[in-house]
């Protein structure tokens, strides 16, 4: 079924391949996003930036990557994404908020987690951490076997993250797969 928003056409399908914003890869993101195949996505996060900085920020990385085709999310409320004109919203399901989102996309780490995205009316769950990695190099891992068997449970398209690179998506034999580093 289409997703549709204002600013955009309707959504055919989730991009397979989503690259994240972050501090950590802001020096690159420009050059990631050329290089990402078109009709990707990007997640723009950017904790650390102030309110008016993130705005600005985002509507610079937006500008880019649609001109790129993909697909754009902001980090936060469905409504913040609404208001800021991105094509869906992401986050732990009780950041999203209510209310519509074109997309919503919902990070989860655990059954309990995919469950609670289900609730959430998720679009799609981005499932982590798969592998270790920078942010994280010695914290407890999911693997592929309990990955796969966790995105058995869910009732929506399931996104591997966490140390994912085009390489081990390769590897997983999963195609949908988002990224920081990874891209």
């Amino acid at each position: 079924m289409p997703i549709r928003h204002p600013t955009l056409p309707a959504i055919q399908a989730l991009p397979d391949i989503w690259l994240i914003s972050d501090a950590r890869n802001d020096s690159g993101l420009e050059a990631a996003l050329k290089r990402l195949p078109r009709g990707s996505g990007l997640i723009f996060r950017h904790y650390h930036l102030n309110d008016e900085a993130r705005r600005k920020h985002f509507a610079k990385l937006a500008r880019l990557a649609r001109s790129g085709g993909h697909v754009v999310a902001l980090s936060g409320s469905a409504r913040e994404a609404r208001r800021w004109k991105a094509a869906g919203a992401y986050g732990p399901p009780s950041r999203l908020g209510s209310g519509p989102a074109a997309l919503r996309l919902v990070t989860a780490h655990s059954l309990r987690e995919i469950g609670m995205a289900h609730r959430a009316r998720a679009h799609a769950i981005l499932l982590s951490p798969v592998f270790a990695t920078r942010s994280h190099p010695v914290g407890k891992v999911l693997g592929p076997v309990r990955f796969r068997l966790f995105a058995a449970y869910a009732r929506v398209p399931i996104f591997a993250l966490g140390g994912m690179t085009a390489r081990r998506s390769r590897a997983l034999l999963w195609k949908k797969w988002a990224a920081i580093d990874g891209i």
